[in-house]
């Protein structure tokens, strides 16, 4: 991680802070009978995240354990019971908004929740590790829940990407690396400390840990003004009527998934089962080398070595332009430490060469004569996104991945289509 970015106290210091991902106009005009889901909690990225390489390996559901059984409901003293015994700094009130997003969690996305809570022994430790660094109130470790519905792999419509959905400006403001190789967004551990540092800064301004959830949503600039419009207030409640409408669902959205999370079992959730990854460590690359000859010189499998180091865009680790960080089980650890310089060398010339081929039938699509890349002989085939559709549904009825669509449609790792798109499924 960089250094700690020196801001200044004071008014400047608020519009100095970097913008996140939902920057907007403020719009009062809506009720909260329109509020919706927070983008990362969308459908879309639920589906997504089955895909991620630690859900398919190491998360399963319990064929024993009833998830879809009758959600019960309760009158609002208990919640408000409950929020209340809830052990965090910040404070959970209960009403009426919180309990639509609490009746979605409990309701049509408790299949997701279960989704949620066994990859919450993944990234959970990572979380409060960042957290309590800063001394930053625990309960914040749900943020990612409503941001990025703990897909590591998730990028919103605006470009925010990761767990923690920063933009590139406010990344790099706050240390991490993002160019045509590398985006540290999508590192877990240091986007939870970055993150954390962000939050400790908001918080150092407004003193107010639900007004920096707001921040962290709609950007200090359009809090500032919220508060403007309600007098000088600093109470969110209070300056609630005059944030965009996003981020009226999003502190409540937040309240709610600190509920689900701790009082799932009431609601008859049971979650996910899981089992953690073997150990591993990391390891500093001061050369260039490519996941391919990793993979065939340590014995690790490709998706695995992509899915412990999310942060590289490419297979190429640049470790030319500065030393670089890679993760890996330990034997793998030890087998590239004794590998030494014949790791870079092995097949370094077919795997260059390969690459080669692949960005030339790139860049000569669309040409006479050039193909689609990477060439193949299998006829592409194509379907026009149907309204409501998501890309996991259209995976799994095309037979394929959300990963090999998103290859394939020059996608990265975006995930969400529009109706009456033209994808291409093979």
């Amino acid at each position: 991680m960089k250094h700690h970015i020196i801001l200044s106290l004071g008014m400047a210091l608020m519009f100095a802070l970097p913008l996140t991902a939902q920057e907007a106009t403020a719009d009062t005009s809506a009720d909260t009978d329109s509020l919706s889901l927070p983008e990362g909690m969308q459908q879309h990225e639920i589906d997504s995240l089955l895909y991620e390489w630690n859900i398919r390996n190491f998360v399963a559901f319990d064929d024993s354990c009833e998830t879809t059984g009758e959600n019960p409901t309760f009158p609002p003293e208990v919640y408000i019971s409950r929020l209340q015994r809830l052990p965090n700094v910040m404070e959970m009130p209960y009403n009426e908004t919180v309990q639509k997003y609490i009746d979605q969690y409990s309701g049509r996305l408790r299949r997701s929740v279960s989704i949620m809570l066994g990859a919450s022994n993944f990234y959970m430790p990572l979380f409060e590790e960042a957290l309590e660094s800063y001394q930053i109130p625990l309960e914040l470790k749900y943020l990612p829940i409503i941001e990025s519905a703990l897909n590591p792999g998730a990028t919103s419509r605006v470009g925010a990407a990761g767990l923690w959905q920063f933009m590139i400006t406010t990344g790099k403001q706050y240390g991490l690396e993002v160019t045509s190789l590398i985006d540290e967004r999508r590192d877990p551990i240091k986007s939870s400390y970055a993150a954390a540092r962000y939050m400790k800064d908001l918080y150092d301004i407004f003193g107010d840990w639900t007004l920096v959830i707001a921040c962290y949503n709609c950007g200090p600039g359009n809090v500032n003004k919220a508060i403007k419009r309600a007098g000088g207030s600093k109470d969110y409640w209070q300056i609630y009527p005059y944030l965009p409408n996003e981020t009226r669902g999003y502190v409540p959205a937040f309240i709610a998934a600190n509920y689900i999370m701790n009082y799932y079992c009431d609601h008859n959730i049971c979650p996910a089962s899981s089992m953690l990854p073997a150990g591993t460590d990391t390891l500093t690359v001061s050369r260039n080398v490519y996941m391919e000859q990793i993979a065939a010189v340590c014995h690790i499998d490709m998706d695995e070595l992509k899915a412990l180091n999310p942060q590289y865009r490419t297979t190429l680790i640049p470790g030319d332009a500065h030393a670089c960080t890679l993760r890996m089980p330990a034997p793998a650890i030890n087998a590239f430490i004794e590998a030494g310089d014949s790791i870079y060398n092995y097949k370094a010339e077919g795997i260059k060469m390969g690459r080669k081929v692949v960005e030339t039938a790139v860049n000569t699509k669309g040409t006479k004569g050039g193909k689609s890349a990477p060439a193949s002989s299998e006829k592409a085939s194509y379907v026009k996104v149907r309204k409501g559709e998501t890309l996991g549904a259209i995976a799994r009825k095309n037979h394929t991945t959300i990963a090999r669509l998103q290859r394939l449609n020059g996608m990265g790792r975006r995930t969400n289509i529009r109706e009456g798109q033209k994808l291409r499924v093979k």
